[in-house]
């Protein structure tokens, strides 16, 4: 199998997108993630489970640069981004949505996936203040492609809706639209499903597993709700107290008495 070579003689297969290596962050005394390690592949769709306080939400930050690694480093399709800011990870491909929502309520839903466009700009500045022709041509073609993303999630009536107006359900999806017009390569889902009602959350595992099909892209998520990661997660990795607990094929995962008896209570 072709290998991609990377620094500290690292070698990342070429059908990984994300490979995270003793991953670890330290508050003082707490290990939040402790040498937690993860290999995703080109188009599965991953599940990061675990109790509350397991860890999940600051592996997230981890790899989309809110915090630093205290040990450890990650890895984008063989781009070691350890360290980088947001930003620079976002331009690299990895995208991620919130457990608690973060749309810009006073803005129109098509407006708020036009900002999630933001970082594919390709006039300057100048050209924007001054209102020069590229402005106005680059704006028509960030809407255009907006509003496709919007289709694609069935929200194209919508578009000249404030965002705080749309029910809950579909503040939920605008918010993994506004992700996904970053272009990324990997998406990361911060509990999806969360506040969702049943004929909500059967709707949201079909649209997710929908982008992952029609976009090719990776998607790891972190839930709550076990018939949605049961459902379409392919693999999984248990965290308790910041570490590794179980990991492989769902099905598995799901029946290791481990798992039964710290996550899910039984």
């Amino acid at each position: 199998m072709k290998k991609t070579e990377i620094k500290d003689n690292v070698q990342i297969d070429s059908d990984v997108v994300l490979k995270a290596d003793h991953l670890s962050i330290h508050f003082g005394g707490l290990r939040a993630v402790d040498d937690v390690n993860l290999t995703i592949k080109k188009g599965e769709l991953y599940g990061l489970i675990g109790p509350n306080g397991a860890g999940k939400t600051t592996m997230f930050n981890l790899l989309t640069g809110v915090y630093k690694p205290t040990f450890g480093r990650f890895y984008l399709c063989g781009k070691d981004l350890t360290g980088k800011a947001p930003r620079e990870i976002n331009r690299a491909g990895i995208a991620r949505t919130f457990q608690n929502i973060r749309l810009f309520g006073n803005l129109t839903v098509l407006e708020n996936v036009m900002v999630g466009l933001g970082n594919q700009i390709n006039c300057s500045l100048f050209e924007s203040v001054v209102r020069l022709p590229r402005h106005f041509k680059a704006e028509a073609e960030y809407k255009r492609r907006a509003m496709e993303l919007l289709e694609v999630f069935g929200l194209s009536e919508f578009a000249d809706y404030l965002a705080c107006n749309l029910p809950y359900g579909k503040q939920r999806k605008l918010e993994i639209a506004r992700a996904m017009a970053t272009n990324p390569t990997l998406l990361l889902l911060d509990e999806p499903a969360a506040g969702m009602n049943p004929n909500e959350t059967q709707e949201l595992m079909n649209d997710i597993t929908f982008i992952r099909e029609k976009f090719g892209i990776t998607i790891l998520l972190i839930e709550h709700d076990m018939k949605l990661v049961s459902g379409i997660c392919e693999k999984l990795t248990v965290l308790n107290f910041g570490t590794e607990l179980a990991q492989g094929e769902t099905s598995e995962v799901l029946n290791n008495p481990e798992v039964i008896k710290a996550y899910i209570g039984e």
